[in-house]
């Protein structure tokens, strides 16, 4: 069976959006930061917490080709996959809702991506999206997706009428910024396999989330989370 386009674009949301698919509540982008937004026992050598990031100052804090070296490309914005996306075998995925498990109900509202890929002949991709919310949400809406992936170490996704194979392994993290969490997604389609890292540092209010093959995420994290906050 071959892996679809659309597959490859549910799959590439699944590694790369899926931390703030099902978060709980939002904070309007021109509205006041709501309550629960107080640093946490957590934020640290970060303190005083900066304020929270527009999704156009977000997009400035990207990585772009300059940063990652040369052969990288960025690739256009993709159209989000019209396929519906089930989950099944993961009672915790499932309760979350397919959409939520590709994030197509972000619920941070300041957010910037961008994808890349490796035009030196390697089947290499990265793709980064930074969010900016209250520490409080940011860190309870991406423990609430990774507890729910690494609960289960195998299960399935439907993407319209095809099934894929899925495997998930908790990693450690790099030690950086005030809260980590890395895993390792494995994608099985008939005799088709791709393995994509995901790794999410939140810095205060600002949330660093980086995935693709591993080499690439472990060799540009650390830039990525100091592009992130350079300005503070």
């Amino acid at each position: 069976m071959r892996l679809h386009t659309t597959t490859v674009r549910s799959l590439s949301a699944l590694a790369g959006l899926a931390l703030a698919g099902c978060t709980t509540g939002s904070t309007p982008a021109d509205d006041p930061v709501s309550s629960d937004s107080a640093p946490t026992q957590q934020e640290g050598k970060h303190s005083p917490v900066p304020e929270l990031l527009s999704s156009a100052a977000l997009s400035k804090r990207l990585l772009d080709e300059s940063d990652l070296g040369e052969g990288y490309t960025r690739k256009p914005q993709q159209p989000r996959p019209q396929d519906d996306v089930v989950v099944s075998g993961c009672p915790a995925l499932e309760k979350l809702g397919g959409d939520a498990a590709v994030g197509d109900s972000l619920d941070f509202p300041r957010r910037a991506k961008a994808s890349f890929t490796y035009t030196g002949g390697s089947d290499l991709e990265a793709a980064e999206e930074l969010y900016s919310d209250s520490a409080a949400k940011l860190s309870r809406g991406v423990s609430r997706i990774f507890d729910a992936m690494i609960s289960c170490p195998t299960y399935q996704v439907f993407v319209g009428s095809t099934s894929v194979d899925m495997g998930t392994e908790e990693m450690a993290a790099q030690p950086l910024g005030d809260e980590q969490w890395s895993q390792l997604l494995t994608y099985s389609v008939g005799r088709q396999r791709k393995v994509v890292q995901q790794t999410a540092i939140r810095i205060a209010n600002v949330l660093v989330v980086v995935s693709g093959s591993p080499g690439v995420v472990d060799a540009h994290l650390a830039k990525a989370v100091d592009k992130a906050q350079r300005a503070w």
